[in-house]
């Protein structure tokens, strides 16, 4: 293998660590801004807020203790180790939305607090986007709704909407937020993500082609269109 190739790979590997990383962050400052917005929060962070109103310790620290449950959880049922990107997609996100949560404003209202909720589905979708665009694992969640599927050889659609349920009832029980938001996220987040991450998939596909590119003289001139696409 030549030296330039081996100098590619590295960039190649940088550019989509870096591209996962600036994901996560989008999308945990998505989901704080659906919950200053107090208009209703994701099925996931309504559990995390309702264990914080019952139990203590903050929303983003209850998203890492769920995190770790759940990739403990889809450990047992796959018998694998979980992948990087599962980790650090779990303790970015609580680590982030515990930040942004301080930073940010409380919208005043309901106009305000609407236009902040919408915003925030939309930041989360490009979020969402950017980070699974590297393909470097998914995140815990998602990891457990794979390995359910797997597992009792339901549709991928049936078992997410279960997992849903269940996550929000509990939540909701807990004194967690529910409300239009919470309608508006589960029934727009897949339009929203479908929307997005084409778009994301171009970008990081440019991105590294365009690496590639300047590393290597003596490859020829790459398309920006020629991407493996979203599975």
């Amino acid at each position: 293998m030549s030296g330039v190739e081996n100098r590619r790979k590295p960039s190649k590997l940088f550019v989509r660590w870096a591209v996962f990383m600036v994901g996560l962050v989008i999308m945990s400052f998505g989901i704080s801004m659906m919950i200053k917005a107090d208009l209703g929060s994701a099925p996931w962070d309504v559990l995390h807020i309702g264990l914080t109103l019952q139990l203590g310790l903050t929303v983003g620290s209850w998203s890492i203790i769920m995190g770790f449950l759940i990739i403990g959880a889809t450990s047992f049922l796959t018998k694998e180790w979980p992948q990087l990107g599962a980790f650090i997609n779990m303790v970015l996100v609580g680590v982030f939305i515990d930040i942004f949560l301080w930073i940010l404003p409380a919208p005043e209202g309901f106009v305000l607090k609407l236009a902040m909720l919408l915003l925030g589905i939309l930041i989360i979708g490009y979020g969402i986007g950017l980070y699974i665009a590297p393909k470097l694992g998914a995140g815990p969640r998602d990891s457990l709704m794979l390995a359910l599927t797997l597992r009792t050889g339901w549709k991928v659609q049936w078992v997410r909407s279960s997992m849903e349920v269940i996550v929000l009832t509990a939540g909701w029980l807990l004194g967690g937020p529910v409300f239009i938001g919470t309608l508006l996220f589960c029934f727009g987040i897949g339009s929203v993500v479908g929307f997005t991450m084409p778009q994301c998939q171009r970008m990081v596909d440019i991105l590294i082609e365009r690496g590639s590119k300047n590393e290597n003289f003596n490859q020829g001139t790459l398309r920006t269109h020629h991407h493996d696409g979203v599975s």
